[in-house]
């Protein structure tokens, strides 16, 4: 399975972004799926994750109520639209699919992984 992230690009605090995360197998509507980011000098942390049938999301604490996950109809896309953006929102951001279908907050849930798109927030 391989994952293609795009949407990522430079913005000013308080603006919006929204990424895209497509999967060449459709069998990853059958997982859950999420996103992740890695700042410069940090691990990589979790932001959001959605189960197989989109009816569940989770986000870290940092991004609850600015972010939303989505699905697309096909199910093999997600989608991250990130309002209120802040400049400690810089980050590569990483789009994975999970081994099961519930949703999942951990690096070692999943087992696919994107390549990454970089999101740059000025203030």
């Amino acid at each position: 399975v391989q994952l293609q992230a795009s949407g990522g690009g430079l913005v000013q605090a308080g603006g919006s972004l929204r990424l895209s995360c497509a999967a060449s197998d459709r069998t990853v509507g059958n997982n859950a799926m999420g996103w992740f980011r890695q700042a410069p000098g940090q691990q990589r942390e979790f932001v959001a994750t959605i189960n197989w049938n989109g009816g569940s999301t989770y986000y870290s604490d940092s991004v609850k109520g600015r972010f939303t996950i989505s699905r697309g109809y096909a199910k093999n896309t997600v989608y991250l639209q990130m309002n209120s953006l802040r400049p400690e929102d810089t980050a590569v951001y990483y789009c994975a699919a999970a081994r099961g279908a519930g949703t999942s907050t951990t690096t070692k849930e999943y087992n696919h992984w994107g390549q990454g798109t970089l999101v740059t927030v000025s203030s």
